[in-house]
């Protein structure tokens, strides 16, 4: 009974985190404040009140619309809170209630405001992606994917920060050349910088072996559904947030992808 009790706190938890991820997803590209104005319905503009913001019940109880202009409240909203939820919930369980535990979660949080941000506009804010290189020189003591003492820690997390940035941004300029357009965008870049700052070398190149997997997946489903974009382009950053949100939950697990 205990266990289920904290389950529930945990994904309570991470779905009323999700509902405030939801508001930087929609304020940030718009450079809106995040703490003010409260909560309202873009179309009509009424504040929404405390029994309509309860994470993801509310939308199935208002049937998906606004309760004043009707107008339909996108299903992305109870997506993201509950995948937060459910995230939480993981993190969590793998970790307990450890320090780690809430640096991991942090990032985690950054990742999923990363993802859906460059799903809507093909761009990642640089206070976002360049924070989190920062925040994960900042942790890399505590970090379960470093190992050694605290000048190898450190030195490991600069290390790979250097390699994913640099690294990126060179491939991005060999390819871009080779296929004559943009290969790999400014936000992606910094975001591999992102990467390795938490995962080390080992670590990026197995977030990004994952994220080309799973991109090519995505792109092949859209290809077979014929709804690839026209320009044939699709947001890399959710798929690299993806590899690194492996790193995060299973920070050893490059050596059993990559063999090393």
């Amino acid at each position: 009974m205990e266990i289920f009790f904290m389950f529930v706190l945990f994904f309570v938890f991470g779905a009323v985190v999700g509902s405030f991820l939801n508001v930087c997803i929609y304020r940030i590209p718009a450079k809106i404040s995040i703490v003010w104005p409260p909560s309202h319905c873009p179309k009509c503009n009424n504040k929404i009140k405390w029994y309509d913001n309860i994470p993801i019940l509310s939308y199935l109880i208002l049937g998906a619309k606004c309760r004043n202009c009707k107008e339909k409240i996108s299903p992305q909203y109870p997506a993201v809170e509950f995948l937060t939820a459910a995230l939480t919930t993981l993190f969590f369980c793998n970790f307990g209630l450890t320090a780690w535990t809430f640096c991991a979660l942090f990032c985690l949080y950054i990742l999923i405001i990363v993802s859906f941000i460059d799903l809507k506009t093909f761009t990642i804010p640089d206070i976002l992606s360049i924070g989190l290189i920062f925040f994960g020189l900042a942790v890399c003591f505590i970090n379960p994917a470093f190992s050694g003492d605290l000048l190898s820690k450190f030195t490991s997390s600069i290390t790979g920060a250097s390699v994913g940035f640099f690294g990126s941004w060179g491939l991005a300029i060999f390819c871009s050349a080779l296929i004559k357009k943009e290969a790999l965008g400014g936000g992606d870049i910094k975001l591999m910088g992102a990467i390795g700052a938490l995962s080390g070398c080992l670590g990026m190149a197995n977030a990004l072996i994952l994220a080309s997997f799973f991109g090519l997946i995505c792109f092949a489903i859209l290809a077979i559904l014929k709804k690839t974009p026209e320009n044939g382009a699709i947001p890399f950053g959710p798929f690299l947030s993806v590899g690194l949100i492996i790193n995060l939950l299973f920070p050893n697990f490059n050596l059993l992808l990559i063999g090393v």
